[in-house]
């Protein structure tokens, strides 16, 4: 039985580096690797849990073509529960191209897919039952499945007594708020980057956006900052913020799934705020050094030796318990 649930994006990436300028049109450009990669929020996260050592299923829907084949068997590969994973016969599987600069920044040109015709409907609750977490992976990108039907499902998993998290991307139609609020009060962890969390909100600082998130009756929102590392809030007034690990980046792709996936992981441990963020940005940092979004990703005991390898540059700027 899976302890952790990942419903969201399914993607084959396509990733090319590096690319700091993009061609005039009619224009030939060359890099120096293009590869080809399993990508979305669910399978990244889901890759990255399961590689720590955490049981893992996956829900979500894929076209009935190449890239739903590569991505259900790269995903079986993985160790992941795939039994939830729809094939959709009339709409090819969602597909993004990332161009990765020469720093490890990356822009994304997505296809919606099979990911734009998920429906609540197609979750398999016999996959749930039983979990530990339910993780929502991708919200604002599916948009048949995105707003109330979101929340329908994660109300449903609450009342069944699992803890219920969900981390957003990038909602090129900008209705942000609008789509996700109705969400907001059936989440129990949530870990959007600060940039989404901006334009949902509309706040800039850290501290205003998790309070803004906390009213909702979260119990831990998690920001993550990029190069900053990650600012995170209990409902208890514990604040933990970690800067990032000195390491080299190659492609950042997935930083922000395999952050949600330490997490996760910390979450299931039973660890405290400080332990769990901290093991969440070692997740994260292991990532960035290579590429593609699973690469990268360590075994759990890998990562602990990571972490301890690297104490002497990474110290918590704050860490507070307000009683």
């Amino acid at each position: 039985m899976a302890k952790v649930v990942c419903l969201g994006i399914l993607v084959a990436d396509v990733v090319a580096k590096p690319v700091d300028d993009v061609p005039e049109r009619g224009e030939l450009g060359i890099v120096e690797k293009i590869e080809l990669h399993t990508g979305g929020c669910a399978s990244n996260t889901g890759a990255a849990l399961r590689k720590l050592g955490v049981d893992t299923a996956l829900i979500g829907k894929v076209g009935n073509d190449g890239f739903g084949d590569y991505v259900v068997g790269e995903m079986s590969k993985c160790g992941l529960n795939v039994e939830g994973i729809k094939r959709d016969k009339e709409t090819n599987t969602s597909c993004s191209l990332a161009l990765v600069e020469d720093d490890g920044e990356r822009r994304f040109i997505h296809c919606y897919g099979a990911d734009g015709t998920f429906t609540e409907n197609d979750v398999d609750w016999d996959i749930i039952n039983g979990c530990k977490i339910l993780h929502i992976a991708g919200s604002l990108l599916m948009p048949t499945f995105d707003g109330i039907q979101t929340a329908h499902v994660l109300n449903k998993a609450r009342s069944m007594g699992i803890t219920t998290s969900l981390d957003t991307a990038w909602d090129a139609k900008g209705k942000w708020l609008e789509t996700i609020e109705p969400s907001l009060k059936y989440i129990d962890i949530f870990l959007p980057s600060i940039e989404e969390a901006r334009m949902i909100t509309g706040l800039d600082s850290a501290e205003e956006i998790v309070d803004f998130f906390l009213k909702y009756g979260m119990k831990i929102v998690g920001l993550k900052m990029g190069s900053k590392g990650c600012f995170v809030k209990s409902s208890k007034g514990e604040i933990v913020k970690f800067p990032t690990f000195n390491i080299n980046a190659v492609d950042a792709t997935g930083a922000g799934d395999a952050f949600v996936a330490g997490f996760l992981a910390g979450v299931l441990k039973g660890w405290n705020l400080h332990k769990t963020a901290e093991f969440a940005c070692a997740v994260g940092a292991c990532c960035v050094q290579a590429m593609g979004a699973k690469a990268g990703i360590r075994s759990f005991d890998e990562t602990i030796k990571f972490i301890k390898e690297h104490e002497s540059d990474h110290q918590p700027e704050t860490h507070i318990i307000f009683t």
